[in-house]
């Protein structure tokens, strides 16, 4: 990736032009943090980012990370090309409910391995920060990406983007 400027949170800039397709699967270098009507859903220095061109990343927490008593699956699945079937859950709790916030593969694609049973959230259903930023998400209800100062688009899913 090409990196010539820093973003204000001090880490150089990604232009999700230079992410790869099919998508790459890297370790992310910060600390991640899924909150939903003040409970913490997730806290993780263990995620995975996938980086797809056009796409901002794509945060997976491991199983242990998650507070899987506030996930409840929900009906219905979407199929990735490279990643497979997504089932999905919605963030519950006495305090609150976010529909279809977040979602795993059980079975990925064998070249997405990495991934099994990893959660992926919306952050524009659930707070989602890195390190302390506060995660921005990416337009469109079907993407999931995590925009934060060092990312740079224009993304998919923008108005404009469709055929993309």
């Amino acid at each position: 990736m090409t990196n010539s400027r820093t973003a204000a949170n001090g880490l150089a800039t990604e232009s999700v032009w230079d992410y790869p397709r099919p998508p790459a699967v890297v370790p992310c270098e910060r600390r991640v943090r899924v909150i939903h009507a003040g409970r913490t859903v997730a806290e993780s220095e263990r995620a995975l980012r996938v980086l797809e061109t056009a796409s901002p990343p794509t945060i997976y927490v491991p199983p242990e990370d998650v507070q899987a008593e506030l996930l409840e699956p929900t009906e219905g699945h979407t199929v990735c090309e490279w990643k497979g079937q997504a089932s999905y859950f919605d963030v519950a709790h006495e305090d609150g409910r976010a529909e279809r916030a977040a979602w795993t593969y059980s079975e990925p694609k064998e070249a997405y391995a990495e991934l099994r049973d990893r959660i992926a959230f919306y952050p524009g259903r659930v707070e989602c920060y890195l390190d302390d930023e506060r995660v921005r998400p990416q337009a469109g209800d079907f993407y999931g990406g995590w925009i934060t100062d060092e990312i740079v688009g224009p993304h998919k899913g923008e108005p404009g983007t469709g055929d993309w």
